[in-house]
C-alpha cells in the first residue's frame, strides 16, 4: 500500500495513475531538447531522474506491456540496442 502511495496513488488496471501518466509521456514526441524534462517536471511534478527510475521500472512490468504495449516494446527495443552499442 506504501509503494502505491509513493508511486502515484491508487491502482487502477494494475497500474498506478503515476505509472500511466510516466507511459503517456513517453509516448509523445518531444519538439526540442530540454522539452521533455520540463514536461516531466511540470506535469509529474518531479525530478527527470526519479522519472527515468519509474520508466525503466515499467519497461520490465508485465502490466506496463499489456496497458501500452507499442510503447513498452519501443522501449524495449532502445534498452536493448544501447546494450548491443556498449
Amino acid at each position: 500500500m506504501e509503494s502505491q502511495q509513493r508511486d502515484g496513488g491508487a491502482q487502477q488496471g494494475g497500474l498506478s495513475e503515476r505509472q500511466r501518466a510516466v507511459l503517456a509521456l513517453e509516448r509523445r514526441s518531444w519538439p526540442a531538447p530540454g522539452a521533455k524534462e520540463r514536461a516531466i517536471r511540470e506535469q509529474l511534478g518531479m525530478v527527470p531522474v526519479r522519472y527515468y527510475q519509474l520508466l525503466n521500472a515499467l519497461i520490465d512490468d508485465p502490466r506496463a506491456l499489456a496497458h501500452d504495449p507499442v510503447t513498452v516494446n519501443r522501449l524495449r527495443r532502445i534498452r536493448e540496442s544501447r546494450r548491443t552499442e556498449r
